[in-house]
């Protein structure tokens, strides 16, 4: 979009719309939310976080599971870490590189059925809720593709394999 935008001259119109409301978030709506997300498909999941985080009534706890190509790809780092710090209790970050440097400590290739086993709350615990944001590949793999912005479609995937049900996970 940038670039078209770039591109544009004096006298061409351009509309935007919007905001677009998602997910009405409310205090303690969930006692736990993972967040699946990839690249940029982080900006949801960090603007949920900060409503909840930035709102002391909220007791929300919060695991993300967050991959990207190269450690250097990895958007608002320094953000998730401080939330890491000042929230320990509450909220935990994994990071998954396709592409990871020798010595990273994270995982690697892609977010796998195997680590969301592992960090994410258990599909038959009350009141949790998955939320994914990421390129066509990685929501194809975990919950299946959004058929539009009104139309979560069917839930596949790896989560579907882990036992989620449709009415558990929610696709930015």
């Amino acid at each position: 979009m940038s670039t078209h935008i770039h591109d544009m001259v004096p006298g061409q119109r351009l509309d935007f719309k919007g905001p677009l409301p998602k997910y009405a978030w409310s205090e303690n709506k969930h006692d736990h939310i993972a967040l699946v997300a990839g690249g940029t498909g982080i900006t949801p999941m960090y603007q949920l976080c900060r409503a909840i985080f930035n709102n002391p009534n909220d007791k929300t706890k919060v695991t993300l599971v967050f991959g990207n190509v190269s450690e250097e790809d990895i958007l608002l780092r320094r953000e998730l870490a401080e939330l890491e710090n000042t929230y320990p209790q509450r909220f935990r970050a994994f990071y998954v590189l396709d592409k990871a440097p020798k010595g990273w400590q994270g995982g690697s290739g892609f977010i796998n059925k195997e680590l969301l086993k592992t960090v994410l709350p258990e599909p038959k615990e009350e009141n949790v809720k998955v939320f994914v944001c990421g390129p066509p590949g990685l929501m194809k793999a975990i919950s299946g593709p959004k058929v539009s912005p009104k139309d979560q479609g069917e839930l596949s995937g790896t989560l579907q394999d882990l036992g989620y049900t449709k009415e558990q996970v929610y696709k930015f």
